[in-house]
């Protein structure tokens, strides 16, 4: 019985996360969130989607002790945020409204790490988390760089929730800081190594309340 609890409680926990995460691609990777205030809130989506994969793919990574279920993860992710995409095709959208985050190349950095360090966690939150805060704004950028006039579309297509202090305005390049690649890297890489120790030690606190 409890191990059949322990494991619905894991499976339960990897469900919620990867849902969330598609609710919070939708709401910040969005044209007007992701395009049209690319050079001012870039930052903010790198740091969230970073944070965000980073503590799901430890806590699952770490769960099942086997390199490669990070990135079963992130591709978990993936898909979900795929199949949101058609609702809001069908609200007469573009289905290339949403720009579906590049999860799947950080979390196989992640799976990497903790298979050439011979599953070591410690090295698997520090380099690993490192590794994704690093690589996820660059992979991310790529993708944003190749959508098809993202400016031109969110004017065509804006969010219809849209509150008015956040009427889309041209990217102001080089107003606070030249590089959102680097910024999003920078605080990506720092903030991501706390927050997979946190998805590591929630993995431990679960192990430790359902044996209680």
């Amino acid at each position: 019985l409890m191990v059949w609890l322990r494991r619905t409680t894991h499976y339960l926990f990897i469900v919620v996360v990867a849902v969330n995460s598609t609710l919070l691609t939708i709401n910040a990777g969005d044209y007007i969130f992701y395009s049209d205030w690319a050079w001012t809130s870039f930052v903010v989506f790198s740091i969230s989607q970073s944070t965000m994969l980073v503590v799901g793919a430890i806590y699952y990574m770490l769960f099942t002790g086997v390199p490669g279920t990070a990135t079963y993860y992130a591709t978990i992710m993936t898909i979900y945020t795929w199949v949101a995409k058609g609702a809001w095709f069908a609200l007469g959208y573009p289905y290339d409204f949403v720009v579906t985050p590049v999860w799947i190349p950080s979390a196989m950095l992640l799976d990497l790490t903790y298979w050439a360090t011979r599953r070591n966690k410690h090295a698997a939150i520090i380099i690993g988390g490192t590794l994704v805060g690093l690589s996820l704004p660059i992979f991310n950028m790529i993708n944003l760089l190749l959508v098809r006039d993202p400016l031109e579309m969110a004017f065509k297509y804006p969010r219809p929730t849209l509150p008015p202090y956040m009427t889309p305005i041209e990217p102001q390049v080089g107003k606070f800081y030249n590089s959102p690649v680097a910024l999003g890297s920078g605080a990506g890489a720092v903030l991501s190594v706390p927050i997979a120790a946190l998805g590591a030690k929630l993995n431990t606190w679960t192990y430790r309340w359902m044996a209680a």
